[in-house]
């Protein structure tokens, strides 16, 4: 009875059902008797004009319909699609909150820009597909006027994943799906793979999967710089801080078979300001969670997971940071301008950067060789030992590369199923989520943004259903497998 409840519970529209940050009265209520108080305050003030003792422009208002606790590209999607599907101009107040004004360790800065259709799953495809097309057609969707257009600087280069005889089957039918959803995705032997691309060596390899179309990388940071420019040109504000604190109200209700559970809504969001004892209270009516590699932790601050193991009270968010190392090195006879990003059988994978027969790739970690996610350190032994044998390997003149830079970025790494989490939470019913994407959270995230919007807006998805990621798999032990996790 507790699981036919919790699929009730999450087809809400809390805003399409009329906004209220206060009871009694909505958000333009308020709005209205903040300006009538400034009046009156005027008349006894000398001169007549408006001139608090204390300046607060620094501050986030006191009240927004949404707080949007994470400024990456996910967290500026989903408020770009909020206002862009609002029904009426101005009618939602948004916030985004953003503790690394520098974005110095952000996830999306600090990725390698890929995009590709090559999954298993159908949502994660879809996700893709729409997510190409709006970098595709990036000034139609993030053009503001008076100001330069934007280039993402795209390459569709493509994606070549490389199996081996015990991958091969996982790998076919994993095009047949991307197929079946409208990529463009074609198989290769090792003969084909040797015509085309004469600089790989494919020993061990069965059979390659290679992007025809939708796929390569682009400038994360472009896209980052682009939304943030749009969603302020579209009334959004964007607060450096952090959020330190929830205050709620909680009810008490008995499922029909018995268990207790308590059903809590967010009334206020206290963002301590950037260095600084400050903070400043905020009155919402939605929250939500796009905190990458930290949003286990918010979500643990509104009191998700605190109760009893195996109940859904004391089920946890399971994202957590994970570091992963990207290396740049120099191969005078590397792979040319033609060149994909390959993904080795190894799961060591590389890309050109530029032009200058630089690259950049990395590997990612066994569960017993994860690194300490406190710092963002770089292991150079990391590429001796586990990257650079893999991919000389590969690619024979990469045995003469000369490692130029390296840099350490966050996964925010589902331990749960490596997917995404998108929607509301069961019990906390105005906390969203949009987050767990462990590595392909920046390339899907123009879509993921719209359908945390339609969740906010409608109470449904529209463009695609995104129900398999709800939060409610993690109580129910229902894993969403995801072959492709690169």
């Amino acid at each position: 009875m507790l699981r036919r409840a919790l699929r009730l519970l999450t087809g809400r529209g809390l805003l399409g059902r009329g906004l209220s940050t206060r009871k009694g009265g909505s958000t333009l209520d308020w709005t209205g008797n903040v300006s009538e108080i400034k009046k009156k305050i005027q008349s006894f003030l000398p001169g007549g004009a408006w001139n608090p003792l204390y300046d607060t422009s620094h501050l986030p208002p006191e009240h927004s319909d949404v707080v949007i606790v994470g400024g990456g590209v996910l967290g500026l999607s989903v408020a770009y699609w909020l206002k862009r599907l609002e029904k009426q101009r101005g009618a939602i107040q948004v916030l985004v909150v953003e503790r690394d004004h520098t974005y110095s360790r952000a996830s999306t800065g600090l990725s390698v820009g890929g995009i590709r259709q090559q999954f298993s799953l159908p949502e994660n495809i879809q996700l893709s597909l729409f997510s190409v097309d709006f970098l595709r057609n990036i000034n139609e969707y993030l053009a503001v006027v008076d100001d330069p257009p934007l280039d993402l600087q795209f390459n569709p280069s493509g994606y070549l994943l490389l199996a081996s005889e015990k991958g091969a089957a996982i790998m076919e039918n994993n095009v047949k799906v991307q197929r079946q959803e409208g990529a463009k995705v074609c198989l290769m032997s090792p003969a084909q793979l040797r015509n085309k691309f004469p600089w790989i060596n494919t020993e061990g390899v069965a059979l390659a999967s290679y992007g025809l179309e939708g796929e390569g990388w682009f400038d994360p940071y472009s896209l980052l710089q682009g939304l943030r420019r749009k969603v302020q040109s579209m009334g959004v504000i964007i607060c450096h801080g952090e959020v330190t604190r929830f205050v709620s109200s909680s009810n008490h209700m008995e499922t029909t078979s018995g268990e207790e559970v308590t059903l809590k809504r967010i009334h206020e969001v206290h963002v301590k300001m950037d260095h600084s004892l400050e903070y400043q209270p905020v009155e919402c009516a939605i929250v939500i969670n796009a905190a990458g590699a930290w949003s286990g932790q918010i979500a643990e601050l509104a009191g998700i997971g605190k109760g009893l193991p195996g109940t859904l009270q004391g089920t946890k968010l399971p994202v957590e940071p994970r570091k992963r190392y990207v290396y740049v090195w120099h191969c005078p006879q590397g792979p040319g301008l033609e060149a994909p990003l390959v993904a080795d059988i190894s799961g060591a994978y590389f890309r050109r950067e530029g032009l200058g027969n630089n690259y950049l790739g990395g590997c990612s970690p066994t569960e017993e060789e994860e690194p300490d996610p406190g710092n963002l350190e770089v292991d150079h032994d990391f590429f001796q030992d586990k990257v650079w044998p893999h991919l000389a390997q590969r690619v024979p003149a990469f045995e003469n590369l000369k490692v130029r830079s390296a840099w350490a970025g966050y996964y925010d790494y589902n331990t749960f199923d490596q997917n995404g989490v998108v929607g509301p939470h069961p019990l906390v019913v105005n906390m969203y989520f949009a987050t767990g994407f462990s590595g392909h959270g920046l390339q899907q995230a123009p879509a993921v943004g719209r359908a945390v919007a339609e969740l906010v807006l409608e109470g449904h998805f529209q463009t695609i259903n995104l129900s398999s990621f709800l939060f409610n798999r993690f109580y129910m032990g229902e894993k969403v497998q995801e072959y492709n996790i690169l």
